[in-house]
């Protein structure tokens, strides 16, 4: 019977443990969680934004930072902003940057402009920064055209005369939150300008109508409309400075003179060479036939000759010819023109 009595006392005593170190863990793990948490639960329940203790566990367990969440909901609330924790950490899960949406949308709010909190999550995930836009929508932008950060101060045109233009233009913006996801950025607003610039620069009969008048260049900008399909709307565009170039006019004028110099140079050097060896051809062709003629006078000895031996030539025929002959070098002497065989000077 006494065994039997300390078996079951044996089996309460190891009850009374397990229960024991349940309890004890239990205490552990509220403590640690009162460490971790109940500073949170207990500031948002004193802020009026009260998140529950199953929430901040919850976010724990899906990686999302309980500080992160709870901060925005307080400011939210703060605010007078009605912003759910659910709809808080759906967008921080979707790599969305909490802290500035909820301050854009609080600017907006004292501001009072219309941005909705899923508008304003769109703009974020979009890769555009929402508070920026929100900033720009109150305070306008001012952007140069052209950029320096490009490397680049003017704008260059020519007008119809030939003079070129140098322009530098501020526009004047400010962010169209609705038009803001799928909307161009600050490079097309600038790329736009500077194309409206050179067109009007373009279309002037003179760089006088320019000077005298800059504003031309920006009621003709205007006027098409720029802002179209992008994130902006274009306030005004101010032409900040117009200088004077060169006269490309007369630079080309003097670039298509030298080319046609060149040109006729060239024409002129091949009718030169074409001459020179049309000369070298004749001459060849003179000596060919002078070698002709000597060739053929190199035959008439031999016909005297033949002549001599049928009879058909006397001796005095023979010195009658060679009078005839002397007397014709004579008469050529005197009137200077060159021998047989000679060339004249």
């Amino acid at each position: 019977m006494y065994p039997v009595l300390a078996q079951e006392g044996g089996g309460a005593e190891a009850a009374l443990v397990v229960i024991v170190l349940f309890v004890v863990i239990i205490g552990l793990a509220f403590l640690i969680f009162a460490f971790s948490y109940g500073f949170l639960w207990l500031k948002a329940l004193l802020a009026g934004a009260h998140v529950r203790v199953l929430e901040l566990l919850g976010m724990k367990l899906r990686g999302v930072r309980p500080t992160v969440i709870v901060d925005c909901r307080i400011m939210a609330i703060k605010a007078g902003l009605p912003v759910e924790t659910v709809a808080l950490e759906t967008h921080y899960l979707a790599r969305g940057n909490v802290p500035s949406v909820v301050r854009a949308l609080i600017a907006a709010s004292k501001a009072n402009i219309p941005l909705l909190f899923n508008q304003a999550c769109a703009i974020d995930l979009a890769g555009r920064d929402v508070l920026e836009a929100v900033q720009t929508s109150v305070n306008p932008k001012v952007i140069d055209c052209p950029d320096p950060a490009r490397g680049r101060d003017t704008v260059s045109a020519v007008a119809k005369d030939g003079i070129q233009l140098k322009a530098k233009a501020r526009v004047t913006v400010r962010a169209n939150l609705e038009r803001l996801v799928g909307g161009a950025k600050e490079e097309t607003i600038i790329a736009r300008v500077g194309e409206g610039i050179v067109t009007t620069i373009g279309s002037s009969e003179t760089y006088k109508i320019v000077l005298e008048n800059p504003d031309i260049i920006s009621r003709r900008v205007l006027e098409k409309g720029l802002d179209a399909g992008t994130a902006f709307e274009i306030l005004s565009i101010d032409i900040a400075d117009v200088d004077v170039g060169d006269n490309i006019g007369a630079k080309l004028q003097g670039d298509q003179a030298e080319a046609d110099k060149r040109v006729a140079q060239a024409l002129a050097e091949r009718r030169r060479a074409m001459a020179v060896a049309r000369e070298q051809e004749m001459a060849a062709l003179v000596a060919e036939n002078r070698a002709k003629v000597v060739l053929a006078e190199a035959e008439v000895p031999k016909a005297i000759s033949q002549a001599f031996r049928e009879g058909n030539l006397g001796v005095m025929d023979y010195y009658s010819l060679r009078n005839i002959q002397a007397d014709t070098s004579m008469r050529k002497s005197i009137g200077g023109e060159p021998q047989q065989g000679e060339s004249r000077t």
